[in-house]
């Protein structure tokens, strides 16, 4: 049996049987120590925003610490004009999270955590106003129904018990009443597959919204009734190409209307046109970046808008506004 090679092999011979001079590479100088300090910290995303209505420039900026098990992230508003705001500081982890307002030197702090099996515990706490909120939210067995029990900290009442299952939600809590006297509320939310739609029944504050909505490739037809008012609306929307769409609104009870008609030359450049009636105010918008995306994933990392208000009863008014989002990342 061979013995293993605990050496390496020897440096190969040349046709002469001399062996060649080998030459030692050297080694590469250490960076220096700013460099490497730079090279360990982690990124840092600076997103910036202007607002030409409220004349406001937002700019947050946030960064993973501890090795990415949390987020530090800071927000910072002035006006055009001059006169920043006090920032905001946040803390933010799976469990846990902390907002600081540093105008009114308080803080929100949030944290949740796993007690046992499906026992979850979730508690809150506003520290300048000295108020919070702790819930027990566990399941039923092995059904997908659950229930949670949430109360005010100081308590101030019974707790609220939350009963969730597939199609909806009930819940109970104690209300107190302008004379004084405190009463039992039941609130509640329901959904069923009805024909070819979703039919939901949403119930708070003795106030009850029925809605129906219709939905197809091309066509959704939502009606909408309030009870005890008999308030009754409709929306109506329709896919006319697969890059235009029109929706209309119309309410019974008060006879105002809207109308919308949206269309997009590709996934970053959109435009929307419309007109609403209780505000007799005619309007125009163009995306370039995606609205409902991320500001990572439009071209160049920004988002711009710009839209026109046309008044009907005083056109010499009209306004342009315009708003733009950038993000840089270090």
């Amino acid at each position: 049996m061979a013995a293993p090679a605990l050496l390496s092999a020897p440096p190969p011979m040349d046709e002469d049987g001399i062996t060649p001079h080998v030459r030692s590479t050297p080694t590469p100088p250490p960076p220096p120590p700013g460099r490497a300090l730079l090279r360990g910290r982690p990124p840092i995303r600076v997103t910036s925003e202007f607002d030409s209505e409220r004349q406001l420039f937002s700019h947050r900026l946030s960064c993973r610490i501890l090795d990415g098990l949390a987020k530090l992230r800071l927000r910072v508003h002035h006006g055009a004009a001059g006169g920043a705001l006090p920032p905001e500081v946040a803390l933010m982890a799976r469990n846990f999270s902390v907002v600081v307002d540093t105008a009114s030197r308080g803080a929100v702090l949030r944290g949740s955590t796993d007690l046992s099996g499906s026992l979850r515990l979730r508690a809150a706490h506003n520290t300048k106003e000295g108020l919070g909120e702790v819930a027990v939210t566990t399941n039923l067995g092995d059904s997908p129904c659950k229930i949670e029990l949430s109360s005010l900290v100081p308590p101030d009442g019974l707790p609220r018990a939350t009963f969730v299952f597939p199609n909806g939600e009930v819940s109970f809590k104690e209300k107190k009443l302008d004379e004084g006297d405190r009463i039992l509320s039941v609130n509640g939310l329901v959904k069923s597959h009805i024909l070819n739609g979703v039919c939901t029944a949403l119930y708070n504050d003795n106030v009850m919204n029925i809605k129906y909505r219709y939905k197809d490739d091309e066509l959704s037809f939502i009606p909408s009734l309030t009870l005890p008012s008999n308030a009754l609306s409709f929306a109506f929307k329709r896919q006319l190409t697969p890059s235009d769409k029109f929706s209309y609104r119309y309410n019974f009870d008060t006879n105002y209307w809207s109308a919308v008609y949206k269309g997009k030359a590709s996934k970053h450049v959109k435009w929307k046109a419309g007109y609403e009636s209780d505000e007799r105010l005619g309007w125009a918008s163009l995306w370039i970046g995606d609205a409902g995306g991320k500001t990572k994933e439009a071209p160049l990392k920004s988002k711009i808008q710009l839209m026109l208000k046309v008044p009907q009863d005083n056109i010499h008014n009209s306004s342009v506004m315009f708003r733009v989002k950038k993000r840089w990342d270090f």
